[in-house]
């Protein structure tokens, strides 16, 4: 579970903030007693503890929380993946991410002693919607962007024989789209692919399931059938419009056995093992993901539209 490391303030723009025991965030302003509070985009940033580690990693030290000019840092949560306009629920209070990375016009000593700095690129803005104190250990919950999971079916993958490329092409098309909470590989077995399909969408953390891998007529291609095994809901119209776009660029499309359904508040869509394909069937879903997501969550009732 994603957690705040540190609250940190400085009462000067520009320079580094030191952490406080807790902070008062006021709605619409930022932080009380913050240079960067006010009516405006950015009234508090956030780093994660893991853009720090890659600093840490290229040889800088002593960086404590806060030299990076970040309000709250935080642990476990990809905060530059997340897509604009994404809701935080921080302890009691709720932020809307508003901007990630910012332009760096004055480099920092970091930047001049590595020639790099992870702010610009890896921290997020955000304005608050709720107020309360923040403290360090409060937990974070992203509680409006699309969650997602990635999984690869391949016995060669799982075994280190091939390079996982499909996997990590769903996840770069995701991004600014959803936030993916897991990623994992695994082989064309039934009963785990069963199972870690049950394991996700029953712990109620992610909202949408993409696996790719083990959709054609091989004999271990079993994945639509470990699907069908955890479904409770069949959802024929993306598979149905998957086969028909792919269809237009070759003809194997009328090969492919891909399922979707829906287990609880889940949606889980097959799709191809090759990285192309993958990510061509993606965008044909993408348009009406948001629209999935939030009719399972009860958040959507109206699919008409004017």
């Amino acid at each position: 579970m994603a957690k705040v490391v540190a609250v940190n303030i400085s009462t000067k723009t520009g320079v580094v903030k030191h952490p406080v025991e807790s902070a008062l965030l006021k709605e619409n302003f930022g932080i009380e007693g913050d240079a960067h509070a006010g009516d405006w985009h950015r009234q508090v940033s956030l780093l994660d503890q893991e853009s720090v580690d890659k600093m840490t990693a290229l040889g800088v030290k002593g960086l404590a929380p806060g030299i990076f000019a970040e309000n709250i840092t935080t642990k476990g949560i990809a905060l530059h993946a997340l897509p604009i306009g994404t809701r935080l629920r921080v302890g009691v209070t709720e932020l809307e991410v508003t901007q990630i990375g910012k332009e760096c016009h004055t480099h920092c000593q970091i930047y001049q002693q590595v020639g790099m700095c992870i702010m610009p690129t890896e921290g997020i803005f955000t304005r608050v919607i709720r107020g309360g104190e923040v403290r360090a250990g409060d937990t974070i919950e992203i509680l409006n962007a699309v969650r997602a999971a990635v999984i690869t079916i391949s016995d060669k993958g799982a075994a280190g024989l091939r390079e996982d490329k499909s996997g990590p092409a769903l996840v770069q098309a995701l991004q600014g789209r959803a936030v993916v909470m897991e990623q994992l590989i695994i082989p064309d077995e039934f009963e785990q692919i069963k199972a870690e399909l049950q394991r996700l969408a029953d712990s109620g953390s992610v909202d949408v399931i993409l696996t790719t891998g083990g959709t054609g007529m091989a004999p271990r291609d079993v994945t639509p059938e470990a699907t069908l095994a955890v479904v409770e809901r069949l959802v024929p119209g993306i598979p149905e419009a998957m086969r028909a776009e792919s269809r237009k660029i070759t003809d194997r499309a009328m090969l492919s056995r891909a399922q979707a359904g829906i287990r609880g508040r889940t949606l889980i869509i097959n799709f191809p093992g090759s990285p192309k394909a993958a990510v061509e069937c993606l965008q044909v879903v993408l348009p009406v993901l948001d629209h999935a997501v939030e009719t399972l969550r009860g958040e959507a009732y109206e699919c008409a539209q004017t």
